[in-house]
């Protein structure tokens, strides 16, 4: 349950949002002394505000002898047949799909970091398109979200890939079908991008409020199977004093880009950025938002230059062996990787 639900005015839930403390579970999670210090309020007022929110997540009955009812029990063998049935958006490289076994799953929050050039804006884009193909072709059908922090997001670029994307599908089209007419009006460029709803974000509170806003939005647009953000870091990297404030504002964030993931069923991908760690006496690139962050994903992905060739790395996965595989920046979107491969600058 979040903050926003609250019987509370409306400065007090912005105090609150603001101060990071966007779910029922952090604010329950504090002291009266903490929540006025952060919220820069009266003790009376927090602890007033925590008494509300005890009401509302139902800890007073807990408190007072009542018993919590759980629900939401299920088996390991549920589990492991939800886990073989559920569905995957294909990156448009076969190479990559392997890896990861199949793609970029449902219900699962999938962290993908590089160096600058690597690509990820790129695969952003192609798989906000490639979550659109139909389930006649092996797709979802789905309709996507992407979250620009950083005004990396080209619609020229995405309008490209969605054209590469509708000939692809013709191609396989003709190859099993004599009369192709009947599926070419679901699969024209400019209806990828009809189904891309984009969010420019310029502050991190604005960031918070669109993730805090995406649940009503999925609800009132059911079709949406994958949410994409890049990056996530852009953001939380600049201007950020209160390390602690950060540490609480993602934790938050993460938690509620995991619910979404699960609740709908849909994939969210998270673009990251990397950045510099001493270990063992030397610099080493790592993914950028420290240790504590490492945890906010499901899966996590690390692209990299190998010589002239881009190669993608399964650093972390519950269900995915660790491995690589190369993939290629094509004029079509993300391919397969070729011997001749070049490092350039396409865009």
């Amino acid at each position: 349950m979040e903050v926003s639900s609250l019987p509370l005015s409306a400065s007090q839930r912005g105090k609150l949002i603001s101060a990071g403390y966007t779910s029922l579970s952090s604010l329950c999670a504090t002291s009266s002394c903490n929540l006025a210090r952060d919220l820069k309020i009266s003790e009376n007022e927090a602890a007033d505000i925590l008494k509300v929110a005890s009401r509302r997540s139902g800890l007073d009955k807990i408190e007072n002898g009542g018993q919590a009812i759980m629900n939401g029990a299920q088996t390991a063998w549920d589990m492991l047949h939800e886990e073989e049935s559920s569905i995957c958006i294909t990156t448009s490289c076969s190479d990559l799909d392997d890896i990861l076994g199949g793609g970029i799953r449902c219900k699962e929050v999938t962290e993908i970091g590089g160096v600058p050039g690597i690509g990820k804006t790129q695969l952003g884009i192609q798989l906000a398109v490639n979550v659109q193909i139909p389930a006649d072709y092996g797709g979802l059908g789905g309709k996507a979200i992407y979250i620009d922090t950083e005004g990396s997001f080209m619609v020229e670029r995405a309008l490209q890939i969605a054209e590469a994307c509708a000939d692809d599908m013709l191609e396989y089209n003709s190859l099993l079908w004599k009369d192709s007419q009947a599926c070419e009006v679901n699969i024209q460029p400019r209806a990828f991008l009809n189904n891309m709803f984009y969010f420019r974000i310029c502050t991190y509170t604005e960031q918070i409020a669109v993730i805090n806003y995406l649940e009503k939005f999925i609800s009132e647009h059911k079709d949406v199977k994958v949410v994409i953000i890049d990056s996530i870091t852009f953001h939380f990297r600049q201007d950020f004093e209160d390390m602690a404030l950060r540490t609480r504002l993602l934790g938050g964030m993460a938690l509620k880009l995991m619910n979404l993931a699960k609740r709908f069923n849909l994939a969210v991908v998270l673009l990251n950025q990397v950045t510099t760690k001493y270990n063992e006496g030397s610099f080493q690139l790592t993914l950028a938002l420290g240790d504590s962050w490492s945890h906010a994903s499901t899966n996590r992905i690390i692209l990299y230059w190998n010589g002239n060739e881009r190669h993608a790395y399964i650093d972390k996965s519950p269900s995915m062996r660790s491995a690589s595989a190369p993939y290629a920046v094509t004029i079509k979107g993300i391919r397969n990787s070729t011997s001749n491969c070049k490092r350039v600058k396409l865009m």
